[in-house]
């Protein structure tokens, strides 16, 4: 997995703030604050952070449901901020989407049969025949008898509402696809069975997944590496599993520091204050007003997210101190 199925590069969202005043300065919110990586294809890309960190702008900026402020995003080397309308149709059935909310994602008053069939009648795909069996075959894919393509999503639990969801995201067989909190609404048990069935499907099909998540459990078991974000920005990037267990931003550490785990005892990091507001952003780096080993340079200058080692990034002046010194 060396070649970039998709790639950010400065990519930037804000929104502007309304003025309360005649003379108040006009002020914007920095959802996504220049951030680059990429995604590797075949890979699942694992996001994590705290509540309002980015992570969902920057999925939607992936599938372009919101366009950016400035930066690129290239899909398979070609850039696809500016393409045209019958462009960015096409780009649709390669790039997909699952949303967070199983319930509200739905249309109550279609069937679950029409909810699958509309997107293959927009792109055009066979006829009703072949339609009704590319319907049939996602539904037995995704864990669900084919007649279900006749109920109402008021007729299905939570679990099954959510394999709906993934099932409208394949059926045009796309090679990306963001999925966007797609467990959290989930009772525990039916987490489980819905990320054994994302990583089923990403293994038979050869998908591409960014996985967005705040739980760290369910990020580190699905990905192959996690970008970790914070108020914009992306502070760490790093491989899932035991081989880059030990995170370097005192942020990751503290993150998962509250990761419970049965086979050690490890010292918790408890996070001081509350996150800044993404309309006055501290000075220097974004984290500094809450890390205790934070210097002067940290609330000076802002870090760069550059490459420690291999599938390792860090934005850390602590770490590029301690990794210059000879």
């Amino acid at each position: 997995m060396t070649e970039a199925l998709i790639q950010a590069s400065s990519l930037t969202k804000h929104y502007p703030v309304p003025k309360q005043g005649l003379f108040e300065k006009q002020h914007v919110l920095r959802a996504v604050d220049g951030i680059s990586f990429h995604i590797a294809e075949g890979e699942i890309f694992g996001l994590v952070g705290e509540s309002g960190c980015g992570k969902s702008t920057t999925g939607q900026l992936l599938v372009q449901l919101v366009k950016q402020t400035q930066g690129d995003i290239l899909y398979r080397g070609r850039p696809i901020g500016g393409l045209s309308g019958s462009e960015m149709k096409s780009l649709r059935r390669d790039i997909q989407i699952v949303f967070q909310d199983p319930y509200s994602s739905l249309n109550p008053k279609k069937t679950i049969g029409w909810t699958l069939e509309e997107p293959l009648i927009i792109h055009r795909v066979g006829d009703k025949l072949t339609r009704r069996r590319i319907v049939s075959e996602t539904l037995e894919q995704v864990g669900l008898d084919p007649d279900y393509a006749s109920r109402y999503p008021h007729e299905l639990s939570g679990g099954q509402k959510q394999r709906v969801g993934i099932a409208a995201a394949l059926v045009l067989s796309p090679k990306f696809i963001v999925i966007d909190e797609a467990v959290s609404a989930l009772d525990v048990s039916v987490q489980s069975q819905i990320l054994n069935l994302l990583k089923e499907l990403q293994q038979k099909r050869g998908l591409t997944y960014l996985f967005i998540s705040h739980d760290l459990n369910v990020v580190e078991y699905i990905s192959d590496r996690v970008g970790v974000m914070y108020l914009g920005k992306m502070v760490e990037i790093f491989e899932a599993g035991e081989a880059g267990a030990e995170p370097l931003h005192p942020y990751t550490r503290a993150l998962f520091s509250s990761i419970p785990d049965v086979k050690k005892r490890k010292e918790r990091t408890t996070l001081q204050g509350e996150v800044p507001s993404p309309i006055h952003p501290p000075s220097g780096c974004a984290f500094h007003p809450r890390c205790p080993l934070a210097t002067n340079v940290c609330r000076n200058v802002v870090p760069e997210l550059r490459r420690v080692g291999p599938g390792r990034e860090v934005s850390c002046h602590l770490y590029e101190e301690a990794n210059d010194k000879p």
